[in-house]
């Protein structure tokens, strides 16, 4: 296997997270891996790795649907009912259930129904039962829905062998469980979910719903900014709902929350300092995908027009021109956070002055609400000499990234911004905006510039396109190396495993 994607060693005798304890039995939940590439997707999927590699954990995956009631799946393993469901059975059941995680199978009062069972269940004091998801005939489907776009094949058996749970309530109908009182003035009514014989069970998101008493919950926190900066977000009413009553709920439950950089910790005690003891910042870890290799630049027309966005906010873009492989580099949602229009204003300076071959590329999804933003770019666009490109495959990216003059970080705010350590890993050179998460996560090996400052950026970037700076590019490229190897599963499953340790005190505590 290459070294860029060492396994990571085992933890054993003195470190073992819970030593003499037994396993720590954990629930990662998954719902997040099953859609996208980058962000908490690939976050998921990274960190879902990286647990199975523990021997002293006892892990697990949590399936549930964004809108979807899912079919039931099995019971419990070693159970009485389980040893009396034929074979056969069972698969027709799981398979039910994976038809369910694909498409719709009831009608939506079926949903309503059933959500407020669970939500009656929960205030007669019971709990919803997680069935099981585990079998031979169902690993590649596994590997696809849920690892495939982040994860090397040599890690197939690795990651399939391990069971799941099912929640089969919707995402969307527990976090409607806690929008719904809130707005005619009633307490929070989350489910609850029985975990009685799970000792940690890790959310990606701010979870709704409750855990049993000797659970610990983590919550992987990514942002605030559904509370702090609604006005940058699609559907911002609901999403600043659901996020912050489900935060609030975790926070009064007593939930742990693992943030992805330090800044984001800041940033939740801004909100909620009464969390300080129960917080703690393990980064994120960066994709196998990116790494330095020897390649050209030839293939990036082909990767300019095979990748061009398709959206009805977006013009087609001159086919005729031929895109030259100079160009600044932009990986990001297109959102007004993400300040995308700093970087247009610097690169029309830069082209208009000393560099006039030089392009622009963004990669990202298009936010509709950004027509405003998009009519700047249009004319440009349409010349062909700004490229929007959309689902690039890990690959495509890493040359992309490997030949850019410079990938250009310009967000206003940001949790832990992947691009700049992804284009560090791949030898490319890294401009960002002057924020705390910035200078935490890149440190040294980037150039910085406000992100309000267009003076700031033009010559921020000009300073490592010019051709003239060829020591100071080998220089970032050296630094980059260094900087990015802290993201690496090598680096950042340590730090996953003494915040397990602590957990694993508590758990003995509560035994």
């Amino acid at each position: 296997m290459p070294s860029r994607w060492r396994s990571h060693r085992r933890s054993t005798g003195p470190e073992a997270v819970s030593e003499g304890a037994g396993p720590l039995r954990v629930l990662l939940d998954m719902f997040r891996a099953a859609d996208g590439h980058a962000g908490i997707p690939q976050e998921s999927r990274l960190l879902f790795r990286g647990l199975a590699m523990l021997e002293d954990v006892q892990l697990e995956g949590l399936m549930q649907s964004g809108t979807r009631l899912l079919s039931a799946g099995l019971p419990a393993p070693g159970s009485a009912r389980l040893a009396r469901m034929p074979v056969n059975e069972q698969a027709i059941r799981l398979g039910r259930l994976v038809i369910t995680i694909e498409e719709n199978r009831w009608p939506p009062i079926v949903t309503v129904l059933y959500s407020i069972a669970s939500v009656l269940r929960g205030l007669c004091g019971g709990s919803q039962t997680l069935s099981y998801f585990s079998g031979p005939q169902f690993r590649d489907y596994l590997w696809w829905r849920y690892f495939a776009r982040t994860l090397p094949p040599e890690d197939i058996d690795l990651v399939t062998r391990i069971g799941f749970r099912v929640a089969r309530m919707p995402w969307v109908a527990m976090q409607l469980c806690g929008y719904v009182p809130d707005k005619v003035g009633l307490p929070v009514l989350y489910p609850r979910l029985d975990t009685s014989n799970v000792d940690v069970l890790i959310a990606q998101t701010p979870f709704p719903a409750s855990v049993s008493g000797r659970t610990a919950l983590v919550v992987r926190y990514h942002d605030t900014f559904p509370v702090t900066t609604p006005y940058t977000i699609g559907e911002r009413h609901y999403h600043q709902a659901f996020h912050y009553q489900a935060l609030r709920h975790n926070v009064a439950k007593r939930a742990w929350f693992a943030c992805v950089s330090e800044a984001t910790r800041q940033d939740l005690l801004s909100l909620f300092p009464q969390v300080a003891d129960r917080s703690v910042a393990i980064h994120n870890m960066v994709s196998h995908h990116y790494f330095d290799e020897l390649s050209t630049p030839e293939r990036v027309p082909e990767i300019l027009k095979m990748r061009r966005v398709e959206s009805p906010h977006v013009p087609a873009g001159d086919e005729r021109a031929s895109p030259a492989p100079d160009y600044l580099l932009v990986v990001s949602r297109f959102e007004l956070r993400k300040n995308h229009l700093a970087v247009l204003a610097a690169w029309e300076h830069l082209r208009s002055t000393r560099f006039p071959a030089l392009q622009l590329i963004t990669v990202g999804n298009v936010d509709a609400h950004q027509d405003a933003t998009l009519e700047k770019f249009r004319p440009w666009i349409e010349k062909g000499l700004v490229h929007m490109l959309e689902k690039v495959p890990s690959p495509e990216l890493r040359l992309l990234y490997k030949h850019a003059r410079a990938t250009i970080c310009p967000s206003v705010a940001e949790g832990f911004d992947y691009a700049g350590v992804e284009a560090m890993r791949c030898g490319g050179i890294v401009v960002a905006s002057d924020i705390p998460v910035h200078r935490e996560i890149y440190a040294d090996a980037a150039v910085y510039f406000k992100p309000h400052d267009h003076g700031e950026a033009v010559h921020a970037i000009e300073s490592v396109i010019d051709p003239a700076q060829v020591a100071r590019r080998d220089e970032l490229v050296a630094r980059g190396a260094a900087v990015s190897a802290r993201y690496l599963s090598d680096a950042i499953m340590p730090q996953w495993q003494q915040f397990l340790r602590t957990l694993a005190v508590g758990r003995s505590g509560r035994s």
